[in-house]
């Protein structure tokens, strides 16, 4: 049975997915909420997450910011084209 609170509406997989398309190395948790459709705090708990079980990393930047990046997706954007 699954823990308590609200199923997720979006899926690890569609979390990770917009690593995989973004243009910039690292992205904020309102550039990642505002793909996935979830407020900041609700992101800020799924990034966590994967961060926790080693999906994606994240960075402290200043006092309450946060960088998060995933090394999958770094790969796969600088080796597309390269030999």
């Amino acid at each position: 049975m699954a823990g308590p609170g609200r199923k997720p509406t979006v899926s690890d997989e569609e979390i990770l997915e917009v690593f995989q398309r973004a243009s910039d190395p690292v992205l904020t948790t309102k550039e990642v909420a505002e793909e996935i459709g979830i407020g900041r705090r609700g992101t800020f708990d799924r990034l966590r997450k994967l961060t926790n079980n080693g999906s994606i990393e994240m960075k402290k930047v200043g006092e309450t910011g946060a960088v998060w990046w995933s090394q999958k997706a770094l790969k796969n954007q600088f080796s597309d084209g390269q030999t």
